[in-house]
């Protein structure tokens, strides 16, 4: 697959055709809802220098662990269900980090149950994204980032609206963006072209005509600053 260089992106509109950039893989890219390193590597190129400590509150398969080695920052990477030594068993709701300690923070949370992270019962990814608890949850979630992000620096919150056709559209996206906006000023909103293995199968596509319903086609980046 290509990979395109590694360039600070100037729009709002991100569009990456692979997982990973660069020889080496940032993270597992079979992981299921991996993030692409690409969307990270940005994040950090703009909202961080050498040396500065970025905090991950769910670290997944450690992408972000990764992409802070290669540009030399620090990283503090957390997970309820770690899926490598260097990743630290914490709920992401109550993270043991001292309070105004972090220069940036990126988060890609479950969105929903769509996908089984793990058998933690405490695990967020347990709750559907049509309950009122998820979105209590990632109350909480947004709460202890604001509190460990050290003023006038800022955090990235990654993240895909949800369809079934049982519960129909629900907006994640706005919906923690009104949560983020409790706690931070906005800088932007990025929106980033999904390359899905999913979006490449036929039948997906002819499903969604014959039923009326939209593919999911974009993940969006919040960036968000604590005054």
């Amino acid at each position: 697959m290509f990979k395109p260089p590694l360039t600070l992106q100037t729009t709002t509109l991100w569009n990456y055709p692979s997982q990973n950039y660069g020889n080496q893989t940032q993270g597992d890219q079979n992981y299921q809802g991996a993030t692409p390193s690409y969307v990270i590597w940005n994040l950090l190129m703009r909202y961080t220098k050498e040396g500065d400590m970025v905090v991950d509150p769910m670290c997944g398969s450690g992408t972000t662990i990764d992409v802070c080695n290669d540009l030399h920052r620090k990283c503090l990477g957390y997970d309820i269900h770690p899926y490598r030594a260097d990743i630290m068993k914490a709920d992401a709701r109550n993270l043991p980090c001292k309070s105004n300690s972090a220069d940036f923070v990126f988060i890609d949370p479950p969105y929903g149950d769509n996908i089984n992270y793990s058998n933690e019962e405490q695990c967020i990814g347990k709750l559907g994204a049509k309950t009122q608890e998820y979105f209590d949850a990632m109350a909480i979630v947004i709460e202890e980032i604001h509190r460990i992000c050290k003023p006038k620096h800022s955090m990235g919150l990654y993240v895909c609206d949800y369809y079934n056709k049982k519960d129909g559209f629900i907006p994640i996206g706005f919906k923690l963006f009104s949560i983020l906006l409790q706690h931070f000023k906005p800088v932007d909103i990025i929106a980033v072209a999904r390359h899905n293995k999913t979006l490449a199968m036929g039948n997906y596509h002819r499903a969604a005509e014959e039923g009326n319903f939209f593919l999911r086609g974009f993940n969006y980046c919040f960036i968000m600053y604590k005054e």
